[in-house]
């Protein structure tokens, strides 16, 4: 048996709702290997624009994830700062941006055999 920490699944998502295993729901959430949260972006002054900041996936990078899906919202609104990428980049870290509905599909397939992190948007 693996004994490494397993990204919990999303079990569904609706506008302004992420429900993950665990009947926990979120309107925005952080995931990783282990956990989920709700993802309060006045804890980094995130905004659309400029969008997901580099202080966002630290979370995911301190429980050891090894893959990051960064949801850009239903209609991709949210950005991602170039800072936020170079840092993945730096440590070396494979991520994917994509709409919200295929970051969910891309993070529950990977979540089966990686240690993956995300980020998601359930609106805009």
């Amino acid at each position: 048996m693996d004994d490494r920490a397993v990204s919990p699944r999303i079990n569904r998502i609706k506008w302004g709702e992420i429900e993950v295993e665990g009947d926990r729901r979120f309107k925005d959430a952080k995931l990783f290997p282990g956990g989920a949260r709700e993802w309060d972006w006045a804890e980094t002054g995130t905004r659309h624009v400029p969008g997901i900041q580099p202080a966002d996936i630290e979370e995911l990078l301190e429980h050891n994830a090894q893959v990051v899906i960064l949801s850009q919202g239903v209609y991709e609104r949210l950005q991602v700062c170039p800072e936020t990428l170079q840092r993945l980049k730096e440590q070396a870290i494979p991520f994917h941006v994509l709409k919200t509905d295929k970051a969910v599909q891309l993070y529950n397939d990977l979540r089966e055999d990686e240690a993956v992190g995300g980020l998601f948007h359930s609106t805009c």
